[in-house]
């Protein structure tokens, strides 16, 4: 089963991540990610070989754009959310780029539903861990989505 948004918000998380870990911009990594990671060749390998040629492209691009663009505003939000004993700095690079690309799209008003986006970061957590971090990111991001989408958990009706 195909799932292009998905794959746009993993191939998100390790764009982000590979930006802060080797400290080049994000247009930079959003040109490497859409030449040689995101869609491709039939002949060119699939997920096994790092590849995700049926990510949805323009979702990709805008999550890591609006991470990037709005990141001091997000990272203010995440540091509110998080428990005290866990500061940014302290939090797993790959645990902290899952959040902001959550972020980001809960930034996004246009997008899909802040529950929605939740359970997907939820999966795509799960993807990278095994303990207690997916429980963090769905705490913090159910947080940050109440923050950024109030109307959406309000309980007119």
């Amino acid at each position: 089963m195909s799932r292009p948004r998905t794959l746009s918000r993993v191939a998100a998380v390790q764009a982000l991540y590979q930006a802060e870990h080797t400290q080049i911009s994000a247009e930079t990594v959003i040109d490497q990610f859409v030449r040689h990671r995101l869609g491709s060749l039939p002949w060119q390998g699939g997920l096994e070989d790092g590849k995700m040629p049926e990510a949805d492209i323009p979702l990709f691009t805008r999550i890591v754009r609006t991470a990037t663009q709005q990141q001091d505003v997000i990272d203010g939000m995440i540091a509110q959310a998080l428990p005290e004993a866990w500061p940014m700095s302290r939090l797993d690079p790959v645990l902290r780029a899952a959040l902001r690309t959550g972020g980001a799209e809960l930034w996004m008003s246009d997008g899909p539903p802040a529950k929605v986006v939740i359970n997907e970061y939820l999966d795509v957590a799960h993807g990278f861990f095994s303990g207690e971090e997916p429980r963090m990111l769905n705490g913090v991001l159910d947080k940050l989505a109440h923050l950024l989408r109030p109307a959406e958990f309000s309980s007119a009706g």
